[in-house]
């Protein structure tokens, strides 16, 4: 017999444990499945595993340039990679423990551990872990499933080991040589840790740069940093076959417009990382018995407040296609949240997007890029200015990178920004906050700033616009 419910939440991600409590605490019983781990990507392999190791990289890296402050660190610096991941290993278990005793301690929700499927348009099947099957149904339903590593079937694949964002993070000894197939944002931020770890570290890029989506001028100077760092690149380049060597991999290497009938180039490497995007779990979902289709790219398609074509059906979170954030996540729960239950109207479609790639120095973006306005064709003002201009950056010796900003010559409102340097991804929230209300860039350029900052020259650059050519 099925147990009834005011809602059903599938999976505890950045949105959907949030959601749950929200449901409860508004007098709705609510149910929440979850499979395997509580708090989704972002708790368990995404955003808190993985600055942890930022921050031990950074540690290291500082160390190592200790002398140039006039700190003297005797002795080489090396990085203990059990010791790395015994400290991520803790931070995450307060997380998710913590997520977990939320869930199951709030009144109105009940947890179920297990893998939930459709069964009709409100009704769910869950398998718990010995294979047991509880039914369970409800008028309004939530999809919170996240998505997961995706790893391109290379021809030799199944007769070697490889690294996902998930599984390097379970590694206890350093690799000696790490390759790394992909050249966007999870790609860059293990190349310059595991690099300042001391591995070598060789990034296979299929394309002609890093950072394909991001303007070309930051593209390059990300690049220049982290050559500089001693991160290998091999552009236009990509894995054609896999087989092991010795005690490590070798990864044969499709150039293009390479002649075919030339021997192809490989490398060795000790391990081998992915990362190439993200595939949702949404394929084994039973979505097709709610009446719910996915698109080309096994997304669920939405609507602006977040409802799926399923009447009663809503989807948060990465499974949407609408961000892929951390933040866009936690957004997606206060958009569904204020409608349904505190019945209000908001919408997704309204929402300004913003991001940071977490290398260091960050490189932070909202709203339009360069490439974006020029292609859209209106008429715009736009200003960039070196890092080397702010007395941070000079005074902590970090004057990599430059920052940017794209207006709209008529309106006088802020397009875009993008910063790439010491703090920019705190500094670039100054940008959000002031295109969310709406106003004129000139409110910002007359604020006054505090000294010293990365953000007090930020009204400086916008004094500097000039038309885009």
């Amino acid at each position: 017999m099925s147990q009834h419910f005011d809602a059903i939440v599938i999976g505890t991600g950045q949105g959907g444990g949030p959601l749950a409590v929200k449901l409860a605490e508004s007098g709705r019983r609510t149910a929440v499945i979850e499979r395997h781990l509580f708090g989704g990507t972002c708790v368990n392999v995404g955003c808190t595993p993985t600055k942890t190791y930022v921050a031990s990289a950074r540690a290291a890296h500082v160390a190592r340039h200790a002398g140039d402050y006039g700190v003297i660190v005797e002795g080489d610096v090396r990085v203990d990679l059990a010791q790395v991941k015994a400290r991520k290993d803790r931070v995450i278990a307060q997380s998710r423990d913590g997520v977990e005793k939320w869930l199951r301690s709030t009144p109105g929700v009940v947890v179920f551990n297990g893998h939930g499927r459709f069964t009709g348009p409100h009704s769910i099947s869950v398998t718990g872990p010995d294979g047991q099957q509880q039914a369970l149904d409800a008028d309004a339903i939530f999809i919170n499933t996240g998505t997961r590593a995706t790893v391109p079937d290379v021809d030799g694949l199944a007769g070697v080991s490889h690294l996902t964002n998930s599984t390097i993070l379970e590694l206890t000894e350093l690799p000696e040589h790490l390759a790394i197939v992909g050249g966007s944002y999870i790609a860059l931020e293990f190349a310059q840790m595991f690099r300042r770890f001391g591995s070598r570290v060789t990034v296979l890029v299929r394309g002609d740069r890093v950072l394909a989506r991001e303007d070309k001028d930051f593209a390059e100077q990300v690049q220049k940093i982290m050559s500089r760092e001693g991160v290998e690149f091999l552009f236009n380049t990509e894995a054609s076959k896999l087989e092991p060597a010795g005690k490590g991999i070798r990864i044969a290497l499709r150039e293009q417009m390479q002649d075919p009938m030339q021997d192809q180039k490989s490398i060795e490497a000790s391990h081998l990382l992915f990362a190439t995007g993200r595939t949702p779990n949404t394929d084994d979902l039973g979505l097709e018995h709610a009446g719910i289709v996915l698109n080309k790219h096994g997304l669920i398609d939405v609507d602006g407040e977040l409802r799926t074509r399923a009447e009663g059906v809503w989807a948060l979170g990465d499974v949407n296609g609408r961000g892929a954030f951390t933040h866009t996540s936690y957004n997606d729960y206060e958009i569904i949240a204020s409608n349904v239950v505190d019945g209000e109207a908001r919408s997704v479609d309204s929402r300004i997007m913003c991001y940071a790639v977490f290398i260091d120095p960050p490189l932070a973006r909202v709203g339009m890029s360069e490439a974006e306005v020029r292609r859209d064709g209106r008429r715009a003002l736009i200003a960039t200015m070196p890092m080397s201009r702010v007395g941070r950056a000079r005074e902590r010796g970090e004057t990599d990178g430059f920052m940017k900003v794209l207006v709209d010559a008529e309106t006088k409102k802020i397009l875009g920004a993008a910063m790439l340097g010491i703090e920019a991804d705190e500094a670039i929230h100054t940008f959000i906050d002031i295109m969310n209300a709406d106003v004129p860039y000139t409110t910002l350029q007359r604020a006054m700033h505090i000294h010293p900052t990365v953000s007090e020259l930020i009204p400086t650059l916008l004094g500097t616009l000039e038309p885009l050519k």
